[in-house]
């Protein structure tokens, strides 16, 4: 009994990328067009292609960059400027590489690697910046909390809560 005969194809088939309208992405993502726009013009985005009608297109590298932005943004709680420097930071670290790798001048990889190294420290001061304000944060709450466990403290002890003055650890106090 021959072999069954498989069809070959003439040539490989490639996957045309799968473009998005800004309304589809801004669903995918959670953000409004508005907010996609709003990122356009800071430059944080550029949509992959325009159709015809002159429609904003995104593809999945444009999804996956906005879903980038928006953790930063609301997970992490960085500013679009923070965000932009982050961004630009990344595009040039990837320029760098393909540079570095070009280029066998002991010079120009030299000056590569100071700008990197520059780059890197900029995004530690950066994110320094924003772990001592969430330090700052946490240790006011915790002063909040403290505060108040004191008077949890008194009003389960059948005392009237006292009325320390406040520092600034400890913050607003509870509303009365």
């Amino acid at each position: 009994m021959p072999a069954a005969q498989v069809p070959q194809p003439d040539a490989p088939t490639i996957d045309a990328p799968r473009l998005l309208r800004i309304t589809e992405v801004a669903t995918e993502v959670g953000l409004t067009p508005r907010a996609i726009r709003y990122y356009e013009e800071l430059g944080l985005l550029n949509p992959a292609a325009r159709s015809e009608g002159d429609y904003r297109l995104y593809d999945e590298d444009d999804v996956e960059r906005l879903r980038f932005i928006r953790g930063l943004r609301d997970d992490a709680g960085f500013s679009l400027a923070e965000i932009g420097r982050l961004l630009e930071d990344e595009a040039m670290r990837v320029r760098n590489r393909a540079r570095f790798r070009t280029t066998s001048d002991v010079a120009e990889r030299r000056a590569i690697v100071v700008d990197a190294i520059a780059r890197a420290e900029a995004q530690v001061a950066i994110l320094r910046t924003k772990a001592a304000r969430l330090r700052s944060m946490i240790e006011e709450a915790e002063g909040r909390r403290a505060h108040l466990s004191a008077h949890l403290a008194d009003i389960d002890a059948g005392r009237e809560p006292t009325h320390a003055p406040r520092s600034p650890a400890t913050g607003p106090g509870p509303a009365r």
